[in-house]
């Protein structure tokens, strides 16, 4: 009876469950009710005006209600809010919650086929947010299948095969709607797949273009692959898109990072740049036309990946307003980037690393320690870091100009080793093993132009996965592995609060209003390849959403 009357209500409010639609997207934030986009925004800026939540008050922060998610394989994605309704995905369910209440208005389990869990690094799980637009909400499925649901039902409208998991492909990573154009990514770069980005009909799910991140012979960017004695190379090149992307409106572009280069030893690669692994590609939604690209690692051979979120800015570049990309990079790099044209403009490094002398500003291009050079004769080497941040949203707050990330300071030994490249098989060449130091790693604030640290707090145990969101309020909110969710004074770093959830917190929160309360919401649930391998069993699985306001003096 719950569930009737709930979906009844929804269907009554205006406009309710058949948003939001692409106005309403393009001006995420401006109605604090909803949440309608990753990353609070196509900008994935992290950060809201929203202030009722605040230094002073944030002690009075406490639990409103907690939702079991029913999966034990990791919470990663970003729950979207809409007219008093949440919408939560992970690896094997969809859905629909009362804002108010916690209750559940439907939920929609994933069919997929069990084998593809072979070929996944993690388990069956979602990066993103429940995308929704016009109606529908949108996702992927662990078995490379992208799909439509009824917002109002759950009930499934469509549903496009994207690949053969069978060969590696798999689906963790939420789709994004811009100019109209369902764009959707994959997972399997680790697995001799070779990367692509799609774009869909969102009505129909027909595929209107697919732009592939490794370029066969004759394509741009194939000189960059071998030729001659390693013909085949580009067939295995990894350059997966597992995390979603960011998109600038008035320029038209979408900005979507790809994963590393496959396998890892480059041998395999002849040693050569391997576009478009490690990049940034603008993308234009209507045609899937590559405009640009900038890559972080010419010949990635470490697995720095360059597909963390592109946040959008602008700032002051030399007295002069700049449109810009902020980058927080596995390699350990902050970068900015002009988002008009791929220009490299600033590159700092964040954590300790030891693989780069530094950025090249000039060229774009690092310049190389010895470190490369020695793993490549067969030395066991020492690689810092090992990620200097793990696939996490930062925040950055438009009115101080600072940038809020969670590092990891882990290390990776490793040594390069031969393999046998086949079609859905993991051979990523190298041997490896981590260390983890003390400090694990750290939460920063820097300003990403200059590099200069305005705070950095050592954090022990491990690295942090969360993600992080920025408020008027002077908070910053986030999460560690070990369960705690946390609030930062945005000043000092100073932890003003914190709570523990039932498991490792790996998903960005969100913050929104609901009949005039400011709310603040996060999954809890350990999973995933890196964070799940690293939290172990010292951490419970189970995921939830557990949602806060303040308590009444």
């Amino acid at each position: 009876m719950i569930r009737k009357i709930s979906v009844l209500a929804c269907a009554l409010v205006l406009a309710g469950c058949a948003g939001p639609g692409a106005r309403e997207i393009l001006n995420a934030g401006a109605n604090t009710d909803n949440v309608v986009t990753f990353g609070m925004g196509y900008d994935l800026k992290m950060y809201s005006p929203l202030k009722e939540i605040n230094k002073t008050n944030v002690k009075r922060l406490v639990p409103m209600w907690n939702f079991s998610l029913s999966s034990d394989m990791g919470e990663m994605s970003q729950p979207t809010v809409y007219n008093g309704v949440m919408y939560v995905v992970n690896g094997n369910w969809t859905f629909a919650i009362d804002v108010a209440t916690g209750r559940q208005i439907w939920r929609t389990p994933v069919t997929y086929d069990r084998g593809a869990l072979r070929v996944t690094t993690g388990g069956a799980y979602m990066r993103g947010a429940a995308t929704i637009y016009n109606g529908k909400l949108y996702r992927q499925s662990i078995d490379a299948h992208v799909m439509a649901l009824d917002m109002a039902t759950g009930k499934e409208i469509w549903k496009t095969k994207f690949a053969e998991w069978k060969e590696s492909y798999g689906g963790i990573v939420a789709p994004t709607i811009a100019n109209g154009v369902l764009i959707s990514g994959m997972a399997g770069g680790d697995r001799t797949a070779r990367g692509f980005i799609d774009g869909y009909d969102p009505e129909t799910g027909q595929r209107l273009w697919r732009t592939w991140t490794i370029p066969a012979p004759g394509e741009k960017g194939s000189e960059t692959w071998p030729n001659d004695k390693l013909p085949d190379a580009w067939k295995y090149g990894g350059g997966a898109t597992w995390q979603p992307g960011s998109y600038d409106p008035e320029l038209d572009l979408f900005y979507i990072g790809t994963g590393n280069a496959e396998p890892y030893n480059p041998k395999y690669r002849a040693g050569m740049d391997s576009l478009f692994a490690a990049s940034v590609l603008a993308i234009r939604p209507k045609t899937g036309e590559m405009v640009w690209y900038y890559q972080f690692l010419p010949n990635d051979s470490y697995d720095f990946d360059g597909t963390a979120e592109n946040i959008i800015a602008d700032i002051q570049v030399e007295g002069r307003p700049r449109k810009v990309l902020i980058n927080v990079n596995k390699n350990g790099f902050l970068y900015v980037i002009d988002r008009t044209n791929g220009k490299l403009i600033a590159a700092h490094p964040f954590v300790n690393q030891n693989w780069a002398k530094y950025i090249d500003l000039k060229t774009g291009r690092p310049v190389l320690t010895d470190l490369l050079d020695r793993a490549i004769k067969g030395e066991t080497i020492d690689l810092l870091p090992r990620h200097g941040t793990n696939a996490t949203l930062s925040a950055y707050n438009p009115k101080t100009g600072l940038l809020f990330l969670n590092s990891w300071e882990y290390i990776r030994t490793m040594k390069f080793v031969d393999v046998k490249l086949v079609v859905g098989s993991s051979y990523i060449g190298i041997d490896s093993s981590s260390k983890i130091p003390n400090p694990a790693g750290y939460h920063i604030a820097m300003d990403p132009l200059t590099g200069k640290t305005a705070w950095k707090i050592p954090l022990q145990d491990y690295g942090v996965s969360a993600g992080t969101l920025a408020t008027d309020g002077g908070l910053l909110f986030t999460g560690k592995l070990t369960g705690e969710f946390i609030a930062l004074d945005q000043d000092t770093g100073k932890q003003l609060w914190q709570f523990k959830t039932g498991s490792s917190i790996v998903a960005p929160p969100i913050t929104y209003t609901h009949k005039g309360v400011q709310y603040v919401t996060v999954l809890s649930g350990r999973g995933g390849s890196v964070s799940g391998r690293a939290a172990g069993d010292t951490v419970p699985a189970g995921g939830s959403v557990y949602t806060f306001a303040l308590m009444p003096e």
